[in-house]
Order: C-alpha cells, then structure tokens, then sequence
C-alpha cells in the first residue's frame, strides 16, 4: 500500500475511534460490570503474564486504557499507545481518577516511538484487524521487546452470521466501510492463524486459551440485559522472544 493511501486509512481509522471514544466504554464487552467477567479477566492476566515480576508492559491501542489500567493496577510500569487523541485523553482522565501513573502517548500501532529493547511485555486487544499493515505492527511490537519479552494478542474473528447490530459494528461505520477493502485482518483472524502468524514472525514458546470463561460470563450478561445472544469467538495468543 502506497504510503499516502496507508496515511488516509488512519486517518479514517482514528477518526471513527475519536468520535467513537466519549461513549466506548458504555459498548458491550469494553468494561467489567460481573464478578464473572472480572474472574475471568483475573485469569486471562494471570494466565498471560505467568507469574513474572513487575514488568515495563506495553498497551498498544490501549483505547480508554482498559487493559493499560488493569496492568498498572497490578504494579506494572504501564506504557498506552493509541492513534485516536480522543481515547488518550479519556485514558489520562480514567488513570488519573484511579491514582495510577500510566505513560499515555497518541503514536501509531505500527511505527512505535520506542527504541529497541525498551518493554518486558507487549498486549494488543482487537486491533490488528484496524491496521493496514497487520504483520508490520507484529514486526514492531517484536522489536522494542527484550530477550525473552512477550508478546500477547486478545483478539477474535467475525461470525458474518450473527454480526452484531450496525450501531455496535465499526466494521459497518462509513468511516470503515470507505476503507475496509484496505485492511487485511478486517473480519480477523482464527487463533490458530494467529498462533501461525507469531510463530512466523520468530516467537518462540507460543500458546492460546479460547477464553471460553469469558465469553459465557459475557454471555449471561447478555442474556441480564436483555441483549440479543451472538456467538462469539474469542482468544489469547502469546509468544515470547528468543533469549
């Protein structure tokens, strides 16, 4: 993809996420509302991070700093990046009402500001499928972690048979719909692709969970609400970097 036409999908991208960000966090499944979403959640961090000390963590499309605010909370030194102004500044807002000091950047998910070497742990929640160049953000998250740093993908695929309505779909946005033919990952991609993918990319030691508790805690809170039931696919994937 020519530079220009990569500069005017972002340029979308993080327009449909700025004017999304004042009400993201009220959308399903971008908070914990249930002792079983938070379970759930305990687990997946437990899992992913593996018992390792206080790590230099990055959030890479942190957003409103969900997953940015949990690693803080848990006495990492937390560095967000995302691309939409917007979500930064509600993230600085959420950290700051929670006493955490988490570094929070607008920088793009694929050319990170960083130098090499410069993070112990890396995650990524349902973003790869927003970027033009799915492998090269890989390429960089790979490099500014260490040896022996990880690297971990939340991620999901798109059941084109239950997809969810248009006001809860950015994949339906006009934003996204005016360059959706521009990003490879847009109706993601399965966890063993991903597996595939990291392994291709010289990660070593790689595992997956389905998240299985996940999905039936976000299940039954569908059904609390009243939210017609979809069926979704959800996943962790990690790998870590050659010591």
């Amino acid at each position: 993809m020519a530079s220009g036409a990569s500069d005017r999908v972002k340029r979308e991208v993080a327009a449909h996420w700025d004017r999304r960000a004042a009400h993201f966090d009220e959308d399903f499944g971008h908070s914990i509302r249930t002792l079983a979403e938070r379970a759930a959640w305990d687990r997946i961090l437990d899992l992913v991070l593996a018992g390792r000390g206080a790590q230099d963590a990055l959030d890479a499309g942190c957003g409103t700093g969900f997953l940015a605010i949990e690693l803080a909370a848990r006495g990492h030194r937390v560095t967000g990046i995302d691309f939409a102004p917007a979500m930064i500044a509600l993230a600085r807002r959420k950290s700051a009402e929670r006493g955490l000091a988490i570094r929070l950047e607008e920088a793009d998910a694929e050319h990170l500001p960083f130098p090499p070497g410069a993070f112990d742990f890396a995650i990524s929640r349902h973003l790869l499928w927003t970027l033009p160049h799915p492998e090269v953000a890989i390429d960089e998250w790979i490099r500014v972690l260490r040896p022996g740093g990880r690297l971990v993908v939340v991620d999901g695929q798109a059941d084109p048979d239950a997809m969810p309505p248009v006001a809860e779909n950015a994949r339906a946005s006009q934003e996204y719909a005016a360059v959706g033919d521009q990003l490879p990952f847009l109706e993601g991609r399965s966890r063993e692709q991903i597996e595939a993918l990291l392994k291709a990319h010289g990660l070593v030691d790689v595992g997956s969970d389905p998240l299985l508790d996940l999905v039936a805690a976000q299940a039954r809170r569908m059904a609390e609400e009243g939210r017609e039931q979809r069926p979704r696919r959800r996943y962790v994937v990690w790998g870590d970097v050659r010591r």
